[in-house]
């Protein structure tokens, strides 16, 4: 134990004095120089054979000697790569790193595999050496777990995203995925199976390849021939390029290259393409109309430059891929981030781990050899920081430590080559315009803006593939169908059968199955025992659950089915509508008092007494025609109200706020009495139906009960939605139930006051029976389709179908063939109130009141002022109570007071114009009692005087 001290305290000093001379020596010098070692050793594992690895394997070459030969990036240190080969293979790739470790690497490049950087990243983890990853595409591949890991590429999480959003563009919604049974495809496959359904689409069918050659031509066929029995025609291709080309070999020998299928490529074949084209004839002709995704790197005069430069060292028998790119920008991130690290003071030192030593002692593997880099998580937070221009773009990290601006390329391959369509990014979808031009601009993901070119297909086809196809197994659609006890017209069972239909709906059905461009293999399934209508919210929930694969039928489109399932274009028109009695009206010797109800007869007729007072008001005190004994003014009142109903009234209005009110109130008579009259002329020349239902509100606001279809989707509506209590619900089964239903009445068992049901079925109901009409407007709009699982493709080409049948006229031949109407349809017509309701006139009596009212308020305005300015009468009590009745009767005697005319000069100069005209008739001998006028005249003046 002393001797352990002891050798720790002489270490210790050491360290001390080896400190102390280092920063004498240096003092007056650069630090960032004199701590910069001659050579930083750095690794690089990856498989040399491999499509990615014979290009990342002279970019890192090409990379470290660019690094060496300037100056300005390390001054003077130079980097030396060792480089190790991991045979795509987990094993292999750990023992590499763990020889890595016997040596001073502060930093790996690679692997290539997500498979061996999984297993690579623990060993990174435990000795501090960051990991460069340039291939590792993983998403699962996490900082949380593996924080030494950086991925220097883009991660499959945006190359699935760029292909659920093709695949979204193009109106598919499920795809068969084939991918290799490893890290790698499984983690990439549940990255789009989570992007797919963002967007309400999802993987059908996955396909495992087993990796590395464990898969052989027979192993694929099999696999591929059941692939080609399943529905979808979209597949997605996640694998290795050499088990990606066997393949589409064998889907190119099975026909599977052919129209109708979709093929869509991960950057595996693009990364083919790039490094070996042109590939061989009987090659290219198996990957034809197939489209691939391949990680975009913007165009620049370095990256030019680079192309330039590695076609010379290659002769153009290598091509240079996106990977190879990205394993050159690695080195140079390495060198960046060294720089950095020197300038910050860090060492390049190890030291041993003792948990290593613990595990190793009385063992041979030698694992005190390995050691961990002390400043490792320095060099690692440099790596993150920094930020320089690329080859392949922006070389920058953001906060969840992935590259930042991801983009991918989408070509078509054709001919002996390949053709980009357009460009998918991160900030703006699908373009085709380069990403780089996006960014100034505000991202925009609408569904408008997302663009590309059009594509050759599979089979050299520029019409966009359906996506799928009826499964060749065999199997039929299992279509429910509603046994129905009532209105056979629409669906019914054929007699002595069990699968056989007719009717209406089941017409429609096949004849848009026979306009489909494909055969649609169905049997009809009965729905419900027969003795009453099924329940349709039953035959919808089981389509959902899978029970049926489709139901026909006379099936509404309501708002709780289609959050389960999928409709077709409604082929009918439907809503419910209220059938009721009704009785017809004949003319009568009262029939002139039916065009106003009786509330609109007692507003109308206050209305006109108001009037008459209100102008009473404002003209008696200055007119004398509103003047006199009280009885003639009562007449007068009456009298002037009645006649403006005739516009004969005789009395003048003199006062500016008389008229005003007598303007407005004659215009109200106008339309009173045009509307009255054209009811009246209506009343007497039509026959007029009356019912005592109005509508559904009517109905809803009295208790009376309410007959629906059994099945129908009324006795939800009008519970749920309209709150009427189910105890007033009557189920009705029949046509013959409506009619004795409705003839019975509210007041007696078994009777109903209405009866609520779809239009198609009551318009078939009344085309036999004359005694009952539609009552109001239909209250609810809708249609019957055809309904199917949630994103069924077949949904969206049944209603293509359906709108075909519509437009050729088929779809009316059917109707007619089923529906056809008899003559009492025809005399059918809506019974609607033909009264003409207060609520009508409201408006105008409205007006009418707030002029009075306005009028009368200035009136007496100007009474009170006059009163106020008036000259106090003597008074013997000073009383408080005397003094309010006193100025009470003072206000009334006002009132009746008649006005002493304010300028009587003018009414002088009225009378002598009258003199003077009377002597002008009395010169030409056209007054012969002008002595007795002017008596009168004169008699006049002085009294007034």
């Amino acid at each position: 134990m002393m001797l352990c001290w002891s050798f720790k305290m002489n270490l210790f000093w050491f360290f001390l004095l080896l400190f102390l001379y280092l920063g004498v020596f240096s003092f007056g010098s650069s630090n960032n120089v004199s701590s910069r070692p001659a050579v930083v050793n750095i690794g690089a594992i990856f498989t040399f054979d491999s499509t990615i690895g014979k290009v990342a394997k002279l970019a890192i070459e090409e990379a470290v000697k660019d690094v060496n030969s300037n100056f300005s990036v390390l001054h003077g240190t130079k980097l030396f790569v060792k480089m190790r080969n991991s045979n795509c293979s987990g094993f292999d790739g750990m023992v590499q790193a763990l020889q890595f470790m016997e040596t001073d690497i502060v930093a790996i490049i690679g692997p290539q595999s997500s498979v061996v950087a999984h297993i690579i990243s623990h060993v990174a983890n435990e000795l501090q050496v960051p990991l460069l990853s340039f291939a590792a595409t993983d998403p699962t591949l996490s900082s949380l777990q593996f924080p030494f890991f950086v991925r220097t590429t883009r991660s499959d999480l945006y190359q699935m995203s760029a292909v659920a959003q093709i695949v979204d563009h193009y109106g598919w919604k499920e795809v068969i995925a084939i991918f290799i049974d490893d890290d790698y495809g499984r983690n990439g496959m549940s990255a789009l199976d989570d992007k797919l359904a963002e967007r309400r689409c999802r993987i059908s069918y996955k396909l495992g390849i087993p990796p590395g050659p464990g898969a052989t031509r027979g192993d694929i066929m099999d696999l591929l021939v059941n692939v080609a029995q399943l529905e979808s025609r979209v597949i997605v291709l996640h694998v290795n390029p050499d088990s990606g080309l066997m393949i589409l070999s064998v889907a190119h020998y099975l026909q599977m290259m052919g129209d109708g299928f979709v093929w869509i490529a991960t950057d595996w074949l693009s990364s083919l393409l790039d490094s070996a084209l042109p590939l061989p004839s009987e090659t290219m002709d198996t990957l034809q109309g197939v489209l691939v995704l391949r990680q975009h790197t913007p165009d620049s005069d370095r990256k030019r430059t680079f192309f330039s430069k590695w076609n010379k060292l290659t002769g153009g028998s290598l091509g240079l891929h996106s990977y190879g790119l990205y394993a050159y920008d690695s080195v140079w991130l390495v060198a960046h981030a060294l720089d950095a690290f020197f300038n910050q003071g860090g060492i390049i030192s190890f030291s041993n781990d003792s948990r290593i030593k613990s595990v190793e002692k009385g063992g041979s593997l030698h694992l005190e050899a390995m050691s961990i880099f002390d400043d490792g998580p320095l060099l690692l937070k440099n790596v993150l920081q920094s930020t320089f221009l690329g080859l392949t773009g922006p070389i920058k990290f953001d906060s969840e430590r992935s590259l930042v601006l991801p983009a991918y390329d989408i070509i078509n391959v054709l001919g002996t080559g390949f053709r980009r369509i357009g460009y998918w990014c991160n900030y703006s979808g699908l373009s085709t315009v380069p990403p780089e031009m996006l960014y100034s601009k505000p991202p925009n993901r609408s569904s408008a803006n997302q663009q590309l070119y059009s594509v050759i297909w599979p089979g050299e086809t520029l019409s966009k593939p359906r996506g799928w196809v009826f499964p060749n197994n065999g199997k039929q659609l299992r279509i429910g169908v509603p046994i129905r006890v009532s209105y056979l017209e629409f669906v019914s069972q054929v007699r002595g059968t069990d699968n056989m239909f007719k009717g209406f709906c089941i017409d429609v059905f096949i004849a848009a199955v026979n306009l489909l461009p494909y055969a649609v293999p169905y049997r009809f399934i009965p729905f419900g025992d027969g003795q009453k209508n099924p329940s349709y919210n039953e035959l919808v929930y089981s389509v959902a659950t899978g029970v049926f694969d489709a139901a026909v039928g006379d099936i509404a489109i309501v708002t709780n089915r289609t959050k389960i399932v999928d409709f077709s274009q409604p082929y009918a028109a439907s809503g419910l509508v209220v059938v009721a009695p009704f009785k017809r009206l004949n003319s009568s010797a009262w029939a002139f008092l039916r065009p106003f109800t009786a509330r609109m007869w007692v507003v109308t007729a206050a209305s006109f007494l108001v009037i008459g007072i209100v102008v009473w008001i404002l003209e008696h005190r200055i007119n004398d025609e509103f003047r006199g004994p009280p009885k003639k003014q009562l007449i007068t009142i009456l009298w002037f109200s009645i006649s403006t109903l005739f516009f004969a009234h005789r009395e003048n209005t003199v006062s500016t706020l008389g008229r005003l009110v007598l303007i407005i109130w004659l215009f109200v008579v106008l339309i009173i009495n045009s509307s009255y009259t054209a009811s009246l002329t209506s009343i007497l020349t039509v026959q007029h139906l009356s019912s005592p239902i109005k509508g559904i509100e009517s109905l809803k606001n009295s208790d009376e009960p309410i007959g629906y279809q059994v099945g129908s989707f009324a006795e939800h509506y009008l519970s749920e939605e309209l709150g009427i209590s189910k105890s007033r619900l009557i189920p009705l089964g029949s046509p013959q139930a409506y009619a004795q239903a409705l003839q019975l009445g509210p007041k007696k068992a078994g009777g109903v006051a209405a009866v609520v049901d779809e239009r198609p079925y009551v318009e078939v109901f009344l085309s036999s029976q004359c005694k009952f009409r539609v009552i109001g407007q239909e209250f609810t709009k809708s249609g019957w389709g055809f309904a199917f699982p949630r994103d069924s493709p077949l949904a969206v080409d049944m209603s293509t179908a359906l709108l075909q049948l519509s437009e050729n006229g088929d779809l009316q031949r059917i109707y007619d063939k089923w529906l056809r109407q008899s003559s009492c349809t025809l005399e059918s017509t809506e019974l609607e109130s033909d009264r003409l309701h207060l609520k009508s006139f409201w408006g105008l009596f409205l007006i009418c009141g707030i002029a009075c009212f306005i009028a009368l308020f200035i009136y007496f305005l100007q009474i009170l002022n006059k009163l106020r300015h008036a000259d106090p009468t003597p008074c013997v009590s000073t009383s408080p109570g005397n003094s309010r009745s006193r100025q009470l009767r003072r206000f009334l005697s006002l009132i009746d007071e008649k006005k002493d005319p304010s300028n009587s000069g003018s009414k002088r100069k009225k009378i002598v114009r009258s003199f003077s005209d009377n002597d002008k008739d009395d010169k030409l001998g056209r007054n012969p009692e002008k002595k007795q006028t002017e008596m009168t005249n004169r008699s006049e003046i002085n009294s007034n005087n």
